[in-house]
């Protein structure tokens, strides 16, 4: 059969790694890189507030514990960032926002290194963590955009799965770096490097105009008489939906779009998903606060982002081959699958914690279905909000990943001051599981809600 010049193009658009066809867009190198970069934060200062605490005071429930305000400060401000950004633009907003960021982690870092009293260094994490926002929600959001149109669906999977292994990457090396700046340098010398970084990569990533998404401005209109046509048409179909006419510009000119005035919050399926975030996240923190005290009681606490780092390669690995492959089935039902596996390997370090070879062989493994996780909950997301909220949609799922990181620092500190990193290590597998059914009732709901609009179509098409 012969090929016609349009199938040939498709054919050829659609050939070679999903990866490489990415990195082809327009600017997207730039703004990966530099969001990667400006995101070191997210993987050494929570470790690093516990190493310099525990240095500083040895006491792992003061360190946990500041660990945990400072995380609890970040989520608490994350969505309201991430709404500004949508409503009036990642360059507008984020420089001022980076300016505070980085002014306040040097003042943190330089108030540790003067050993500040422990209440003043309460209130200084406070305010470090109200300056923080969701550099990796801004990276997805300008993915989504550059992707608009893209007659290849999958291609969006491929770059939330690459954004998931961008994270690992930065988990790899982040704990590596941190515990050996702590241990081999300084108490406090951690919090430094992630400050620059923040500054460094923030910066690069704003000054790139062309690939930032369009403001979405509403536009008055000033209402119809009541008895318009259009007006009584309108009454007829309804309540309100809360949605406004909006038009956004790009470099294309002017398109029209829709703009919610909603709550991301209120969208059917988004409060399970936070719930379900909050709880598997429990586990991180309480993994790497339970195997810090048990790289420390062993003496050998310079290996411990090695260690930590086994974890984030295993991640890693998980999101390079879920972005190439396409997965039957919903997005609910994934995280249903990767959740039970993520348990039982929780389940194996606990029994294999004293043997430090055979728990990193398993911290690989286990790995594996991590990023795939986060990926699937940002596809949900997508899947649930509108565009012109998608920064706001995905910062909240950061920020429930945080407050459940926070209270892992938080239950693991008192356990492990109580009894020890081997009653901590309890506290991953237990919390995750505990995500399960959480999980299985989104499921439900959102085959549910396939089954009524699959229905109302059918009754669209019967009446025409």
């Amino acid at each position: 059969m012969a090929t016609t010049p349009s199938s040939a193009a498709t054919a050829g658009q659609h050939a070679g790694s999903p990866y490489l066809r990415l990195f082809r867009l327009p600017g997207a190198k730039a703004f990966c890189i530099s969001g990667a970069i400006a995101r070191l934060p997210i993987s050494m200062m929570s470790l690093g507030i516990v190493l310099a605490l525990n240095h500083l005071y040895d006491n792992w429930t003061i360190a946990g514990t500041m660990s945990a305000v400072y995380i609890l400060a970040v989520s608490a401000v994350t969505p309201f960032y991430a709404r500004l950004f949508d409503r009036l633009g990642q360059r507008r907003v984020g420089f001022p926002v980076l300016a505070l960021q980085v002014t306040s982690m040097l003042v943190f870092a330089f108030a540790a290194m003067a050993r500040v009293p422990i209440a003043v260094l309460f209130v200084l994490a406070v305010l470090m963590g109200l300056c923080q926002f969701s550099i990796g929600a801004l990276v997805r959001t300008r993915w989504a955009y550059a992707l608009r149109g893209n007659s290849d669906a999958s291609l969006l999977n491929t770059a939330y799965a690459l954004e998931a292994a961008v994270d690992e990457i930065v988990f790899i090396l982040g704990p590596i770096l941190a515990a050996f700046l702590a241990t081999s340098v300084s108490p406090v010398s951690q919090l430094f490097v992630p400050t620059f970084a923040a500054g460094i990569g923030g910066a690069v990533f704003f000054s790139l105009r062309n690939t930032a998404p369009p403001v979405i401005e509403v536009v008055e209109v000033k209402p119809a008489p009541s008895d318009d046509a259009d007006v009584l048409r309108a009454a007829s179909r309804g309540p309100e939906t809360g949605e406004d006419t909006a038009i956004a510009l790009d470099s294309g000119g002017l398109r029209t779009s829709r703009h919610s005035n909603r709550s991301v919050l209120t969208y059917p399926g988004i409060g399970l998903l936070l719930a379900v975030f909050i709880v598997f996240n429990i586990s991180f923190n309480a993994f790497d606060v339970s195997m810090t005290a048990d790289y420390k009681a062993l003496g050998i606490e310079k290996y411990l982002g090695l260690q930590l780092a086994m974890f984030a390669l295993g991640s890693c690995i998980g999101a390079i081959i879920f972005g190439t492959r396409k997965l039957k089935g919903s997005n609910w039902s994934h995280m249903v699958g990767f959740l039970c596996l993520l348990t039982c390997g929780y389940v194996m370090f606990r029994l294999s914690m004293d043997h430090l070879i055979v728990l990193g062989v398993l911290e690989v493994l286990a790995g594996l279905c991590v990023s795939p996780l986060f990926a699937t909950g940002n596809l949900i997301v997508k899947d649930i909000v509108p565009e012109g909220s998608l920064t706001e949609g995905l910062s909240w799922v950061t920020t429930a990943g945080t407050v459940g990181t926070s209270l892992g620092s938080t239950i693991a500190g008192v356990v492990v001051d109580h009894a020890g990193p081997h009653a901590g290590l309890m506290i991953p597998w237990i919390a995750t599981a505990c995500a399960i059914p959480i999980a299985l009732l989104g499921w439900r709901l959102s085959r549910r809600g396939s089954d009524k609009a699959g229905k109302a179509v059918e009754a669209v098409e019967a009446s025409l």
